[in-house]
């Protein structure tokens, strides 16, 4: 029986007479709308893309789950990445009141050594594992997110002095130290790739290049391996800390979000052994974003008063003014708006500075425009009216931020998903101020962009716009087609690559 992919009948497993209903599975299951069989297809459907291909799970199998069966690995793992997704928020496997198998340390803890030649080995080993076996969740159940404690802890030791160099390794070798390996017109190069992919991510979404993201970042970690000179390493890491914040993006962006992880939490790593603080902040603000997205705003706020901290004395106030929006972000899940709207100011008055400021800005933040602080204020205001209660006072602080941010957008051809996310961020303050019509209008146009982009992100915040609507307005006819028309146009069958 374990060909059908879960059966609790193995060694050392309950008795039928001992089990019980599973009623924290039931709970979660019986929230999240689906029928027995429809969370049998979701799951037989994910256990393909894990190549887990002997797997076929149903009804029946999903019923004696929730009489009390514990499954095999790596169905606990598939049920909490797909009530996750239904959620929006971390629901763990014991959320779910069944049983994990011990994760591999190597391949899930954030808590690595700060050390350059363990960086480029974990980088190597992860985009190569990655590019080998290149579907979703490629490390299946032995990768797990980390949150909390585990999570703010080994990141905080980014700010610990690095020792000195012991002088051993290759870079070590008679004449090694002398001249790198690379001329800077190849370095001057892989920079530039390093801009090309991030503006396909803007254009194109997560999906459309990830593999040549990390397919990069390994040529990387391989020059990294060989004899180069203490100015071109730095140069190298930092390289590899771009690219392994935006591989780490796109995992996001398409729905892998332990993947996503602990690729951010490799380009940290990277970004201290190149020694730019600055870029530390922003993947920091990146893994930020991912917890506020996760529904962990306490964490998101500890990693970004830690990128703060960690870089108020170097960072361009282009870069301050991001991380000021990110702030507010997490105040306002947090249900903080006194300390929100605090954070908000800053970000504005940040901002205004960064014309003067006297040196070009890297390519990693020229994306926080004016369009992205309006955006970010406007969405922190928007999560402020729901946290509490659906407040029409915060939507209505948050109506006039967010039509300017769509306005600059819709004139910004390089950014084509972020005018995706504010036409949806739009569409839900419309269904705040209870004006669904307008909302469907904005939902529709978002649609159009989404066929254009491949990002499960945006897709999957359609979803839960028009999941809202139907709970709000559901005999609206408007609404009624929007559903058929989100069934027909994007239909939930993507796999992330």
């Amino acid at each position: 029986m374990s060909g059908n992919g879960g059966s609790g009948t193995s060694a050392g497993s309950a008795s039928h007479a001992d089990k019980r209903p599973n009623e924290l599975l039931t709970s979660w299951f019986a929230r999240s709308g689906w029928s027995k069989g429809e969370l049998a297809r979701q799951v037989n459907r994910r256990a393909r893309q894990l190549g887990a291909n002997h797997i076929s799970t149903d009804t029946s199998r999903v019923r004696r789950w929730l009489d009390g069966e514990n499954p095999r690995e790596p169905i606990p793992r598939i049920l909490s990445e797909l009530f996750s997704e239904r959620f929006g928020v971390v629901v763990s496997v014991e959320d779910l009141g069944l049983r994990a198998s011990r994760p591999a340390p190597s391949a899930t803890g954030v808590d690595l050594p700060w050390t350059g030649p363990q960086t480029v080995a974990l980088l190597s080993e992860f985009s190569r594992s990655d590019l080998m076996l290149a579907r979703r969740g490629f490390l299946g159940s032995s990768l797990a997110l980390s949150a909390g404690p585990s999570l703010i802890e080994p990141m905080q030791r980014w700010l610990v002095p690095s020792p000195p160099a012991a002088g051993s390794g290759r870079d070590s070798a008679p004449g090694s130290r002398a001249r790198g390996r690379l001329s800077r017109p190849e370095l001057d190069l892989l920079e530039s790739t390093a801009v090309m992919f991030r503006r396909w991510d803007a254009q194109c979404g997560g999906g459309l290049r990830r593999k040549a993201v990390v397919g990069q970042l390994h040529e990387v970690t391989d020059l990294l391996q060989e004899p180069q000179g203490e100015a071109t390493r730095a140069k190298l890491f930092k390289v590899a800390a771009e690219l392994a914040e935006l591989a780490g993006w796109m995992s996001y962006d398409v729905g892998l979000q332990p993947t996503a992880q602990k690729y951010f939490v490799l380009a940290l790593h990277a970004a201290k052994e190149a020694g730019d603080r600055p870029l530390g902040s922003y993947i920091l603000s990146s893994m930020s974003r991912q917890m506020i997205h996760l529904g962990r705003p306490d964490d998101a706020l500890e990693l970004i008063h830690l990128a703060q901290y960690g870089s108020r004395d170097c960072a361009s106030p282009r870069t301050q003014s991001m991380l000021y929006a990110m702030e507010a972000r997490a105040y306002a899940n947090m249900g903080q708006p006194g300390r929100c709207k605090r954070a908000v100011r800053m970000a504005e008055d940040t901002f205004a500075e960064a014309d003067e400021w006297d040196e070009p800005d890297p390519d990693w933040i020229r994306f926080f425009s004016e369009a992205e602080l309006y955006g970010e204020n406007s969405h922190s205001f928007r999560d402020l009216a729901y946290v509490a209660g659906r407040s029409p006072t915060y939507a209505s602080l948050a109506e006039p931020l967010m039509r300017r941010a769509v306005e600059l957008f819709a004139e910004d051809q390089e950014h084509q998903r972020s005018y995706a996310l504010n036409l949806i961020g739009m569409a839900t303050v419309h269904l705040l101020r209870r004006e669904p019509e307008r909302s469907t209008e904005l939902a529709v146009q978002a649609m159009g962009i989404a066929k254009k982009v491949r990002s499960e992100r945006v897709n999957t915040r359609i979803r839960k716009t028009v999941d809202t609507a139907v709970r709000d307005f559901g005999d609206l006819g408007e609404v009624i087609d929007l559903t058929e028309r989100l069934a027909q146009e994007l239909p939930e069958t993507a796999e992330a690559v």
